[in-house]
């Protein structure tokens, strides 16, 4: 016969053997036992069939209540969640004893209340009741479940002080605890330092541990010696091993666990069922997981999820969205799991029809609400390139964490919404959410696209105070906004900084050396890259060719073509052929750059052509000139770009009428030349001008500068060159429209608010014309200023009076 206290025990404690049959219906009265009355049984049997209400009930009319009675009905309220009445009940029992305090603890350690089940915990103690093993365990429990460590590691020296550190029951809860808070090594310690012979239960919490903290092939380990122990697992070992194989690849030590799984009987369960194909399809070995899906005789969501998100990872969209098709139409459930695998097969297979029809079954299915769904919407629409979409998903969306944001900016970065990406960033800021990697690098690069260097700056400050881990992707962007920006020694010093370099890396430099009239710097990059045993790629190659173009290295760039085949197997694309004719038309070699261009696979782009039309238009070549732009007239119709060179060009021969002819046909196209502006930033605002622009609040302090500026740089020397004037206005007015040009009222409003010493950066959409090159190399030497001008081929920094480009651009 059992005594009274084993029987309450494990029926308020552990829940795992219910009260049953009536040779269990006893309980104390002093010193004797006797069968317990009807009412009693009744009360039980209320309980264990989760019939609260009715038990509630019996247990109001009951008169002669004892402590068995009231402690049933205590943990039958704490076992079912109703806290509130459990607590009401203890506080009114006249029978309180050491169970009762347990049921009460349970309670609250069973839904999480940590501070409630604490405090009794402790106040138990104070009134004179001593906590067994069960109610240690309960609150380590309790502690692993919310990775309360200091909270565990109280209650470990409570154990240690009270002796249940010997204790197989508690030891199991401590390394069970100490793996849930991320303390794997002091888990593994209790683990080898157990006091008994170790039980399956302690087996599989230690390869559980190890499993949910990323060390598989310890938990691989741990498996073998259980093994070979002689400890048999079950339906909650194989789950947490093939976990563990699944995380590091394991395929044929998961492949003997299933041959273990099968031997034991348990390949019916649907957990180990489940976590089989998800080890599989992790694995790589789809046509395995294939297998066991179709003869699993158990229909359940995560086995399917496990194949959707194996085919998707592995590149197999299709097969996967057919996945998705079919477990839609066997009505198997269709949870949060399942839909962010299914949206990221439209983000690289755009189809938008079939993307909305399963956006809208997200909205029917009620899942619209749930934040990995909308988190995996947003980043469906933003790859797409369809960002309405994604804003008002985002919009919609009450609880938006950093993958929200990051999602929606990378979106905007890699689609050309600059702007609005730093506006987002700007937002995701105020909003209190700390940036990560992924999302500093995508505002990085955009930032590097607008030349925004304040911006940049401030995004690179923000990242290291919030202490994030520098990581290969943001150390390249920072590369490449600081080269982009003019900033070529900072773009240096983050390099140099660098633990690790990749060829993104390198090529970023060489192609910031390059734009900032570095080409020999360019090369000897390149020379240590090949050193250091980084392979060039494609763009490697653009950036080496466009250096030597711009510094005029023909024979550097003659054997860097060459060897992009013969010795790295990359084919010459458009951009390469552009950068090549572009050096050959500097140099006047049109001969050889059109022998060049005959000899190209495929046929020419607009690069390739615009390169071309270039040179002619320098050298005065115009047969081939008018191959050239008729050429782009058919590739780029609504580009204004190759109507006015070609036009240029005739009338620079003086064929007039044939440059009316190209003017006209320009202006029957509707085909408007591109106005040429500048732009200034400074506190982080951009100020724009274009030429002969009043617009600006400051637009008399202005023009009253470029008096200043014109008068200083003609006693220096200065000469203004007509051939970039308008040529329909007389000799006074030209002169005044060279000196009202965008770069030059930019560079005067620099003038007047920048910072005496500090550098001038200027931007300009179109390439700076003859005389502002020649107007800014004396305004530097005049006012002793560094001034940096990027047009939209490369950038100029003018110093006392010279330019990094050698006058060669």
């Amino acid at each position: 016969m059992f005594k009274l206290d084993f029987k309450i025990l494990n029926f308020s404690l552990r829940c795992r053997s219910k009260i049953i049959g009536p040779a269990r219906y006893t309980h104390n009265v002093g010193n004797s036992v006797k069968p317990a009355s009807d009412l009693n049984r009744a009360l039980v049997d209320f309980s264990n069939s989760g019939e609260i209400d009715e038990a509630g009930q019996l247990f109001e009319k009951m008169s002669d209540r004892d402590g068995f009675t009231w402690n049933t009905m205590i943990a039958a309220y704490a076992n079912s969640g109703r806290l509130r009445e459990a607590k009401k009940l203890f506080n009114e029992t006249p029978f309180k004893n050491f169970f009762t305090w347990s049921s009460l603890i349970y309670g609250y350690s069973n839904y999480g209340l940590d501070i409630e089940a604490f405090e009794l915990f402790w106040q138990m103690q104070l009134e004179g009741y001593r906590p067994s093993q069960y109610t240690l365990d309960n609150v380590l429990r309790l502690c692993s479940l919310k990775g309360l460590l200091q909270r565990g590691e109280q209650f470990h020296g409570y154990a240690i002080k009270t002796c249940f550190d010997l204790n197989a029951f508690v030891v199991t809860g401590l390394v069970d605890m100490y793996a849930k808070c991320k303390c794997i090594f002091e888990a593994e310690y209790l683990f080898k330092m157990f006091p008994d012979g170790k039980n399956h239960v302690a087996w599989t919490t230690m390869i559980t541990g190890y499993s949910q903290n990323g060390y598989g092939f310890k938990a691989i380990e741990c498996f073998r010696d259980m093994r070979v122990e002689g400890v048999e697992s079950n339906q909650f070992t194989f789950p947490s091993i093939l976990t563990a194989c699944a995380a590091v690849s394991a395929r044929d030590f998961g492949a003997q666990v299933h041959g273990c799984i099968l031997s034991s009987g348990f390949e019916a369960n649907v957990y180990v069922q489940s976590a089989l194909i998800d080890m599989y399809a992790k694995c790589g070995d789809l046509d395995s997981a294939r297998r066991l899906l179709e003869y699993s005789e158990i229909d359940n969501e995560v086995s399917w999820n496990s194949m959707i998100v194996g085919f998707a990872r592995q590149g197999f969209h299709k097969e996967a969205l057919s996945l998705f098709k079919k477990m839609h139409a066997r009505d198997i459930k269709i949870d949060d799991f399942t839909y962010p695998s299914v949206l990221n097969c439209f983000a690289s297979n755009i189809d938008l029809n079939n993307a909305k029809s399963v956006h809208s079954l997200i909205v029917k299915t009620g899942f619209e609400g749930y934040k990995f769904v909308n988190n995996a919407l947003i980043d469906m629409y933003a790859k797409q390139g369809n960002l309405d979409c994604a804003f008002m998903v985002f919009n919609l969306m009450q609880d938006k964490d950093v993958i929200s944001w990051t999602s929606l900016i990378t979106g905007c970065a890699y689609h050309g919404s600059y702007e609005e990406a730093l506006k987002y960033f700007s937002d995701m800021r105020i909003s209190g959410i700390c940036p990560d990697h992924v999302v500093v690098s995508s505002i990085l690069s955009a930032c590097a696209e607008l030349t925004v260097l304040e911006f940049g700056q401030q995004v690179h400050a923000v990242f290291l105070k919030s202490g994030g881990c520098s990581s290969l992707s943001v150390d390249n962007s920072l590369v490449l906004v600081y080269a982009k920006c003019g900033c070529i020694n900072d773009a240096n010093r983050v390099f140099d900084s660098m633990h690790t370099r990749d060829v993104i890396t390198w090529t970023a430099l060489i192609m910031g050396c390059a734009q900032n009239g570095k080409g020999k710097e360019a090369l000897q990059f390149y020379d240590q890259m090949l050193a250091r045993g980084t392979k060039p790629d494609y763009i490697t190659f653009v950036g080496l060719l466009f250096a030597c173009s711009h510094a005029g290295l023909a024979e550097n760039a003659r054997w860097y073509f060459e060897s992009m085949d013969k010795v790295y197997g990359i084919k010459p694309g458009p951009d390469h052929y552009a950068c090549m004719i572009d050096l050959l038309g500097r140099s006047g070699k049109l001969i050889e750059a059109k022998a060049l261009l005959d000899q190209m696979v495929g046929e020419p782009d607009a690069t390739v052509w615009k390169a071309l039309l270039s040179a002619c238009r320098v050298h005065g070549d115009l047969e081939l000139g008018e191959r050239a732009a008729n050429n782009l007239f058919e590739l780029e119709p609504m580009n204004a770009m190759p109507y006015v060179q070609l036009s240029n060009m005739y009338s620079t021969a003086g064929k007039w009428e044939d440059a009316a002819r190209v003017r006209k046909l320009m202006k029957s196209r509707g085909i408007r030349k591109e106005p040429g502006c500048s732009w200034v930033e400074t506190n982080s605002q951009v100020h724009i001008f274009i030429s002969e622009d009043r617009g600006h609040p400051l637009r008399t302090d202005i023009y009253s500068k470029i008096d200043e500026i014109m008068l200083l740089i003609k006693e220096a020397g200065y000469v203004p060159d007509m051939n970039f004037a308008l040529h329909n206005v007389e000799e006074e007015g030209k002169e005044i429209g060279l000196a009202y040009h965008s770069e030059k009222l930019a560079v005067a409003f620099g003038l007047l608010t920048l910072p005496q010493g500090a550098p001038i950066r200027i931007f300009k959409n179109l390439r700076v014309c003859g005389d502002c090159h020649t107007a800014m190399k004396y305004i530097s030497a005049v006012y002793l200023r560094h001034i940096i001008l990027r047009d939209s081929n490369r950038f100029h920094h003018f110093k006392a009076g010279n330019c990094s480009c050698g006058d060669y651009w």
